[in-house]
C-alpha cells in the first residue's frame, strides 16, 4: 500500500522565497471528491497524472499516482473535471536536509501559499524553518480537494 505521510503550514513570511532552486507549475482538476476518496488529474509540463488518495484529514492517507498521457488529461480536465481549477506554482525548497514544497495559488485561490513537508515516517521530527507559520494538516480548508469546492478568494474569514 502507498502511503502519504504529510505535514501542511502555512508560511510566516517570504524568507523561504530565497532558497527556491526549483518551480513547477500545475493544472489540475478532481474527477471526485467524496467522504472517502478524492481522484485527481494533474498537469505539469509536458506530463500528466492521475491521483487516487484516502480522503482523510490528517498526517497521513493512502495514494496511488500513475502518469497518463497529456492529451488524455487535457481533455479530462476540460471536460470532465469540476470548476474552479486548481492553478499553482509549487517552489521546492531545501532546508535542513528536507524538501519543503509552497504551493503558491493562483486563479480562484490566488494569495493563499501553503507549505508541505513529505515525511518517511510517521512520528518522524523535522525541523521547521523560521519562515514556516501555523500548522494547518488537520484543516480540511487547506486540502486542494476543498479549495475547489470552496475557493480561498470566497473565504469570508482567512488565516
Amino acid at each position: 500500500m502507498a502511503v502519504e505521510i504529510e505535514h501542511k503550514f502555512l508560511l510566516a513570511n517570504d524568507g523561504w522565497r530565497e532558497h527556491v532552486h526549483h518551480s513547477v507549475v500545475y493544472r489540475q482538476g478532481y474527477l471526485s471528491s467524496e467522504a472517502h476518496t478524492s481522484i485527481r488529474v494533474r498537469i505539469s509540463d509536458e506530463h500528466a497524472w492521475l491521483n487516487i488518495k484516502s480522503a482523510v484529514v490528517g498526517t497521513h492517507r493512502q495514494e496511488y499516482e500513475y502518469e497518463i498521457p497529456l492529451a488524455d488529461a487535457d481533455e479530462i480536465i476540460s471536460q470532465l473535471c469540476r470548476k474552479p481549477l486548481i492553478e499553482k506554482t509549487r517552489h521546492l525548497v531545501l532546508d535542513d536536509g528536507n524538501l519543503w514544497e509552497i504551493d503558491e495559488f493562483a486563479g480562484e485561490n490566488q494569495g493563499l501559499c501553503v507549505a508541505e513537508i513529505e515525511l518517511s515516517a510517521i512520528g518522524q521530527t523535522f525541523r521547521k524553518p523560521a519562515w514556516l507559520g501555523a500548522e494547518v494538516t488537520d484543516d480540511l480548508r487547506y486540502y486542494n480537494n476543498n479549495l475547489v469546492a470552496h475557493p480561498y478568494s470566497q473565504w469570508y474569514y482567512k488565516d
